[in-house]
């Protein structure tokens, strides 16, 4: 399927620049994740959502470490996170993302990356590296967040956030001074990464871009993840990728995903990358 990364099937014969990118990018997603991929590990974390991590946290306050035996195969789909993680996204979202910035690098499809809802900046710094394994100095990841959670909802404009208690999990507030941090470990906060801090539906309208290539939403609500779309996708090259995180997750996503795609006719296939995420090429 089209969300593997681009790997040719022989090492022997590749270029041993392909190799050492190939292998950058391999040792950065499983920083990212902190995984092993050897054998079943105890790790902290949560299963599903935030409450374990949660938990942690409380656990940490008095001297202890809550941990918990999972499968690493739990981890490659993003069931599982560490809680010393920089993404909560697995090693399949991770693959997906490496193919859709490297195809369009490419296939010359213009414009910048960007993620709208970041928590630590795992994805985005991972855009970012993908960018610097290739030399590629003429496009800007964009890392869009509140940086201080996710909005309250506003039911009677958005009733399908009505129920979501998402807004209360301090876990997700995540500051910009810390997500600059996590960049700068990997070597890669530079110019050619830009932030926009606030509610999207205040700072994507008028943000300073002009063409996008990737758009990568994980916003989790109906409001974040239709404020995007209203305000990103118009600058959607064609031939670039839409990849969103909470499709299968959040049913609050899937539906202002669908209602957007119904609204403005977007028949492109949406395929699978895993549990939760999905995406889809722009063809027109």
């Amino acid at each position: 399927m089209g969300s593997e990364p681009v790997t040719p099937q022989s090492d022997v014969m590749r270029p041993v620049e392909d190799r050492l990118t190939a292998a950058y990018l391999q040792m950065c997603k499983r920083r990212l994740i902190r995984g092993t991929y050897r054998t079943p590990a105890r790790v902290h974390g949560r299963r599903r959502w935030y409450l374990y991590l949660a938990a942690a946290r409380v656990a940490g306050a008095f001297g202890f470490e809550l941990v918990k035996r999972i499968d690493p195969s739990e981890r490659d789909e993003g069931r599982n996170f560490t809680a010393d993680a920089d993404t909560m996204i697995g090693t399949r979202r991770l693959d997906n993302l490496q193919h859709c910035v490297e195809d369009v690098l490419r296939r010359g499809v213009p414009g910048d990356l960007i993620e709208t809802g970041v928590w630590r900046g795992g994805a985005s710094i991972f855009m970012r590296a993908v960018l610097h394994a290739h030399g590629v100095t003429d496009r800007t990841v964009w890392v869009a967040d509140s940086f201080q959670g996710l909005p309250k909802p506003d039911a009677a404009r958005y009733p399908a956030d009505a129920r979501d208690e998402l807004w209360k999990a301090s876990a997700l507030a995540v500051s910009v001074e810390e997500v600059k941090a996590n960049f700068e470990a990997y070597g890669l906060l530079d110019d050619q990464v830009r932030f926009l801090v606030g509610w999207f539906s205040d700072t994507l309208p008028t943000a300073p871009i002009e063409r996008l290539a990737v758009l990568r939403l994980d916003g989790d609500l109906y409001q974040s993840t239709m404020d995007a779309l209203t305000a990103l996708y118009p600058r959607l090259s064609v031939g670039g990728y839409v990849i969103v995180d909470d499709y299968g997750a959040m049913e609050s996503c899937r539906k202002a995903v669908d209602d957007f795609r119904a609204e403005r006719a977007i028949t492109d296939d949406i395929e699978r990358i895993d549990w939760t995420g999905v995406f889809w090429r722009r063809s027109s």
